[in-house]
């Protein structure tokens, strides 16, 4: 009972984390519209801003899973939220486009640490059949952030300034690590047996091309999701006449249904297993119904109502997540406990490469022409996902060392 309550206790925290790295994340977007006009930065320069911040948190991946796979997830985690709070802080300081470019990729450095540290603790803590439901639950952070970092930053912007609002949400992180240093238990003390530390050099698994399939896989879609998280208040103020106050009461019901995707796409996988599908069948199903539910998502060009449109994202955004609660449990399927915060480093920092590439030119495609070209993309970046999946995983278990 003690080992029960100490793993969802351990997932509940990390959840937090999560949450609190995304309403990080997500503030700027909602503080875009405003910074933007007051310092006059253009869509492409804030394409770049936001580019700078996926640039770090691309090649920080790789070395934060080596990292977490050598100190362990509690040391890991803990130096990342207070590295990405006080990037977050910073913000406070902007001036400009170049210093907020700045910002952005210290606080990109910093928050590249949440998923590896995250995934680890979830390996180590969680059997085969529970790991998509602690991904999903993990995975909802995303989505929570999102949830909250609307309202809250359009109250304190309107109540104390954009400056204080950068402020008050860096300082969230400082009270979840005191949580933390109190309830995480690493697993030789928790546990019967120590785990086994991984001496394999990271170079290694580019051999492989499951890791191959799963980092292209990331390449082609974590941008899709992106857009919505960097562009939506944006996207609803130019073309929906939103206001700020409309961001607030509205713009965080997207990411509710991303969270509900995301549990759901956890419990889904896991029921299809209950019910006699094989591990690998159960992964790709999610993936696929995922992909495919994505695609109505190309409505909103031809829909003039907001409301509709918020809608149509929203269920693009469930989706989206349905898809991930599988994409991002193939790291710790396909490898043991001991590689799998660093075979997730390569992965997610392949799939931070491909959002990096992908933001400036959203931002270059919208000063050019409009929002209609990047939903035609979004749709086509989640169908190449699921098939880059099919083709390069073809058989979805756990690997043998070859080293």
């Amino acid at each position: 009972m003690k080992k029960e309550y100490t793993r969802w206790g351990i997932i509940a925290t990390i959840f937090a984390a999560t949450t609190i790295n995304y309403i990080d994340r997500q503030a700027l977007s909602v503080a875009a519209p405003v910074i933007r006009e007051e310092l006059e930065i253009s869509n492409q320069q804030y394409g770049w801003i936001v580019s700078m911040f996926l640039f770090a948190y691309a090649f920080m991946q790789v070395v934060w899973g080596g990292v977490v796979d050598r100190i362990g997830p509690k040391k890991g985690f803990s130096i990342a939220v207070v590295w990405w709070s006080v990037a977050s802080i910073l913000h406070a300081f902007g001036q400009g486009f170049k210093s907020f470019a700045g910002f952005r990729f210290l606080l990109g450095m910093g928050e590249a640490g949440n998923y590896p540290a995250a995934i680890k603790s979830i390996s180590e803590w969680f059997p085969e059949e529970e790991r998509t439901k602690a991904v999903g639950i993990l995975n909802m952070g995303p989505g929570m952030g999102a949830i909250i970092a609307p309202p809250l930053m359009a109250w304190l912007i309107l109540s104390f300034g954009w400056r204080i609002a950068f402020v008050v949400t860096g300082l969230i992180g400082f009270v979840w690590l005191a949580l933390w240093l109190r309830v995480y238990r690493t697993p030789e003390v928790s546990k019967a047996g120590k785990v086994e530390e991984d001496k394999t050099p990271w170079h290694h698994y580019f051999r492989l091309k499951e890791v191959w399939g799963i980092a292209l896989s990331r390449f082609v879609s974590d941008g899709a999701f992106y857009f919505f998280v960097f562009w939506l208040p944006s996207y609803l103020m130019d073309t929906k006449g939103f206001n700020l106050v409309q961001i607030g009461l509205f713009a965080w019901i997207p990411f509710f249904a991303s969270d509900i995707g995301s549990f759901s796409g956890g419990w889904t996988s896991g029921k299809l297993m209950d019910k006699g599908f094989s591990l690998n069948a159960a992964r790709k199903i999610v993936i696929w119904i995922g992909a495919f539910l994505v695609t109505p998502v190309i409505f909103c060009l031809y829909v003039d109502d907001p409301y509709v449109a918020l809608a149509l994202i929203s269920l693009a955004l469930f989706s989206t997540q349905f898809k991930q609660a599988s994409l991002f449990t193939l790291p710790i399927d396909l490898f043991p406990g001991r590689a799998s915060s660093t075979v997730w480093g390569l992965s997610g920092s392949a799939g931070s490469f491909g959002a990096m590439l992908f933001t400036p030119f959203v931002g270059w495609m919208i000063d050019q022409w409009s929002y209609e070209s990047v939903f035609i993309i979004v749709v086509l970046m989640h169908i190449a996902s699921a098939s880059i999946i099919s083709l390069m995983v073809p058989n979805i278990k756990q690997l043998e060392r070859t080293d």
